[in-house]
C-alpha cells in the first residue's frame, strides 16, 4: 500500500505526533497518499513541491524579529502549502527553537492540513528514507500483485470458455464489475453476473454502441447512472483494429486500477482481442457457408440447405415468410453479421441469412416482421422486403426479385425500409419511374413548370389533379376549388405548350409518368 500521513505517523521508530486536532482536518486528511518528504525552511516552498509532498520545517523561515508572532505569516506560509497540495507539514523541534509555534497550529487546523512534531533525535533524512522505503516496498507489492494477476488470467485464458474465464478472473483481482460488449452491441457476457444494475447498465451499452459505431479505436470514461443520483465510474476500450472493431470492454472502478492494474488491463484486452480475432476467422467460414447455402436456396435447392442448416443453425424458416435485401456497407458488414447470429440464436429457426455480394438477403417469418426495421434503423441501410412467400421453393426467386427491386427504391430514399407491395399499389407506372427517368420527366414538364414560374400559374398541379381524376373537368374543379371553364382553360394552354393533345390515352398516361417520376 501506497504510505499515506497515517502510516507515517504509525511508524515507531519515527516517533512523530500530530499536534493538531484531528477531529478539525478533512475526513480524508490522515489518509492522503504521501510521494516524497522534502525539507525546506523557504518562506515559500511550493515551487519546490508536488502535491502529495509532506513537507520538513525547522522554522526559520518565521525568523525572530518583531514580526515574529504575527498570525498572518503563519496564516499565508499555511494557505500556500495547501493550495499547492502538501500532504501534511513536520516540524522539527529543539533545533531553532523548543516545540511546535501555536500559531502555526492554529493555521494549520484552519486551513486543515496535518501538522506533526518530528523530535530532535530523528533526523529529517530518516524521515524522508521511511517515505522512500514504503514507496518501494508498495511498487513491489503491486510489481508482485500485477504479475500474479497477469499468471492467473493467462491461465484462465486456456480454459474451454477462454474468453468468459479471462474476464471473470480480471473481475476478481479488480474487484469490479467488467463486461464485453459484443461487435453487434450486445452484453455478451459479465462478472459477476448482473453486477452492474440499470439504468447504468443500458447507459454503457448505450455508449458502447456509439464507440462500435463510430468504427474507431477509442477509449472514455462514464458516469453511469448519474441521473438517480447511483453514479458508477465505467471505463470503456474498444477491442479490434479500427474500421473493423469486434466489441467493447466495460470495466467497473476499483482501487486496484493503479498503475499496475493498468497493466493487467492491457494484458487482458490483448487476449481478449485474440479471441474475438479467432472467433473472428470462425465467423468468416461460417458466413462463407451461410451464402453458399442461400445460393442453393434461391437456387431451389431446399434439401441440402434444410439439412446443413439443420446442424448448424436450426430448421429454415416455415413459410409464409418474406425475403428482405438489406445493404451491407464495408465500414458496418461485421456488426450488422454479428448483430443477424444473435437474432438467430434468439429466434432458433425462426431466421435465414446470408451474405449475397454487397447486401445481406434475409428469409424472415412473419412474427418477426419488425427486424427488418432494426436493420434499418441500427445500422442506417436500406432494406427491401418481398411480399409473402406461401411455397417453397416455387415462390421463392420471384420473391428475391421483388425484395431487390424494393431495395433500389429504399435506396433513392435513403436509409428506409420499402416494402414490394407499397410499389405494386402504385402500379407499373410508378415502378417506371425511377431515377434514370427523371431527367426525361423533367425535360417534358419544363415548358409548364416555367411558365408557372413565370407567371404565377399552377398548370403542373391543374394537369396533375386534372389526370388524377380521369380527365373529368367538373370533379378537377371542384378539388381546386375554381371553375370547371377555368380548368378547361389551362388544360388547353397546358396542350399549347406541350405540344401534346391530351385526349388521347397514350398522351395521358405519358404525362402521368412525368409527374410520378418527379414526384
Amino acid at each position: 500500500m501506497q504510505p499515506t500521513v497515517r502510516t507515517m505517523l504509525e511508524l515507531d521508530e519515527l516517533a512523530l505526533r500530530l499536534v493538531v486536532d484531528a477531529a478539525q482536518l478533512p475526513p480524508a486528511a490522515l489518509d492522503a497518499p504521501v510521494a516524497w518528504a522534502h525539507s525546506s525552511d523557504l518562506v515559500d516552498p511550493t515551487p519546490f513541491l508536488d502535491p502529495g509532498h509532506v513537507l520538513l520545517t525547522t522554522g526559520t523561515q518565521f525568523g525572530a524579529d518583531a514580526g515574529a508572532d504575527d498570525p498572518a505569516r503563519f496564516d499565508a506560509y499555511v494557505a500556500r502549502l495547501r493550495a499547492a497540495g502538501v500532504a501534511a507539514l513536520g516540524f522539527g523541534t529543539e533545533v531553532i527553537r523548543d516545540g511546535t509555534p501555536a500559531l502555526l497550529v492554529a493555521a494549520s487546523e484552519r486551513h486543515g492540513l496535518p501538522l506533526f512534531e518530528v523530535p530532535y533525535r530523528v533526523p529529517f533524512i530518516r524521515v524522508a528514507r521511511a517515505v522512500a522505503d514504503l514507496t518501494a516496498a508498495d511498487a513491489n507489492a503491486r510489481q508482485a500483485w500485477a504479475l500474479q494477476a497477469q499468471r492467473a488470467i493467462s491461465l484462465a485464458a486456456l480454459r474451454p470458455d477462454g474468453l468468459g474465464a479471462t474476464l471473470a478472473e480480471l473481475s476478481h483481482r479488480l474487484g469490479a464489475w467488467v463486461g464485453l460488449v459484443d461487435a453487434a452491441g450486445a452484453l455478451d457476457r459479465e462478472a459477476p453476473p448482473a453486477g452492474l444494475a440499470q439504468p447504468a447498465l443500458g447507459e454503457v451499452v448505450g455508449e458502447a454502441r456509439s464507440m462500435l459505431r463510430r468504427g474507431q479505436r477509442a477509449s472514455r470514461t462514464l458516469e453511469a447512472g448519474a441521473s438517480v443520483g447511483a453514479a458508477h465510474r465505467v471505463t470503456l476500450q474498444t477491442l479490434g483494429a479500427g474500421g473493423a472493431l469486434r466489441g467493447v470492454l466495460a470495466i467497473g472502478d476499483s482501487p486496484q486500477l493503479d498503475q499496475a492494474g493498468r497493466e493487467v488491463v492491457t494484458a487482458v484486452i490483448a487476449l481478449a482481442g485474440l479471441a474475438l480475432e479467432q472467433n473472428r476467422d470462425l465467423d468468416r467460414a461460417r458466413g462463407h457457408l451461410r451464402s453458399g447455402l442461400l445460393r442453393s436456396i434461391l437456387a431451389g435447392d431446399l434439401d441440402l440447405a434444410a439439412e446443413v442448416a439443420g446442424e448448424m443453425w436450426g430448421a429454415l424458416p416455415q413459410t409464409p415468410l418474406r425475403i428482405a435485401v438489406a445493404d451491407a456497407p464495408a465500414e458496418h458488414a461485421d456488426r450488422l453479421v454479428e448483430f443477424l447470429e444473435l437474432r438467430v440464436d434468439e429466434r432458433r429457426g425462426r431466421l435465414f441469412f446470408g451474405r449475397d455480394g454487397d447486401t445481406v438477403v434475409l428469409l424472415v417469418e412473419q412474427q418477426d416482421a419488425s427486424l427488418p426495421d432494426e436493420l434499418s434503423d441500427e445500422f442506417d441501410v436500406a432494406v427491401g422486403v418481398s411480399d409473402p412467400v406461401e411455397s417453397l421453393p416455387r415462390q421463392v426467386q420471384a420473391a428475391h426479385e421483388q425484395a431487390l427491386r424494393a431495395l433500389e427504391r429504399a435506396r433513392e430514399q435513403g436509409s428506409v425500409v420499402v416494402a414490394f407491395d407499397e410499389i405494386s399499389r402504385q402500379g407499373v407506372l410508378a415502378f417506371l419511374a425511377r431515377t434514370d427517368a427523371r431527367a426525361v420527366a423533367r425535360a417534358t414538364l419544363a415548358p409548364l413548370a416555367d411558365h408557372d414560374a413565370a407567371n404565377g400559374t399552377s398548370l403542373v398541379e391543374t394537369t396533375r389533379v386534372w389526370l388524377e381524376h380521369g380527365g373529368q373537368f367538373d370533379a378537377t374543379a371542384q378539388q381546386l376549388g375554381v371553375h370547371r371553364h377555368t380548368v378547361r382553360s389551362r388544360i388547353a394552354l397546358a396542350e399549347r405548350l406541350l405540344g401534346r393533345d391530351l385526349s388521347g390515352f397514350h398522351a395521358r398516361a405519358d404525362l402521368w409518368a412525368a409527374l410520378l417520376a418527379v414526384g
